[in-house]
């Protein structure tokens, strides 16, 4: 199986962004105790490298990869840290083309018809929606499910625990990501318990819709 197939089977990735690389590994181990063991680690601070190799090596239960790679660079930085997947927010052709020849799941960022035009080019059959919340959110998948039938998509941006069983619920919806896992106020006070009993709430959630 897959790692994106493995991922649209827990059907969320929380969005990390870590200041301090010692929150990693407990971070990390509460995911995978919430029964979210998936982590998009972004590259929106200079420790996302350190953080990915941290988790990669010291809670091997986890699928971690790396989120905001506009680059080839950081891209193989995700690679060389022990990331198993790269996720960006628009579709960047020549970060997908080394994705794919080295063997690297891809999930790029997607809006528009044109944006999934690219991405059937490359092979790909599934893609992230981002900002899905500014783009239509659930009536927009709706309405790509018709011609893009053969395409499954992660909404990013503006997905929340109000809407989250909205989008899971659409066919053409693999998973679902964003900040509201790990919840910023948990990791900044450092408290893992609460990060664990938030994935718990989710996992619950998610099971919900059968």
């Amino acid at each position: 199986m897959s790692v994106l197939d493995k991922i649209a089977q827990i059907r969320i990735v929380p969005l990390v962004t870590l200041d301090d690389p010692n929150d990693a590994v407990p971070l990390a181990h509460a995911l995978v105790e919430g029964g979210i063991p998936v982590a998009e680690v972004t590259f929106r601070t200079a420790v996302g490298g350190e953080v990915i190799e941290r988790m990669a090596k010291e809670v091997p239960e986890i699928i971690v990869g790396s989120g905001t790679v506009h680059d080839i660079d950081h891209a193989m930085e995700t690679r060389d840290r022990g990331g198993k997947f790269v996720i960006t927010p628009g579709f960047n052709p020549k970060v997908v083309d080394w994705c794919i020849k080295h063997d690297m799941p891809v999930c790029p960022g997607t809006v528009t018809p044109s944006d999934l035009e690219q991405a059937l080019d490359f092979g790909l059959n599934t893609v992230k929606f981002f900002p899905a919340g500014a783009y239509g959110g659930v009536k927009t998948l709706k309405a790509l499910a018709g011609p893009y039938a053969m395409m499954k998509f992660v909404p990013t941006g503006g997905v929340n625990l109000d809407n989250l069983l909205e989008f899971l619920s659409l066919k053409n919806v693999a998973a679902c990501g964003g900040s509201f896992v790990p919840p910023s106020s948990a990791v900044k006070a450092k408290d893992w318990k609460a990060v664990t009993e938030t994935c718990k709430k989710i996992v619950s959630m998610v099971k919900s819709l059968g």
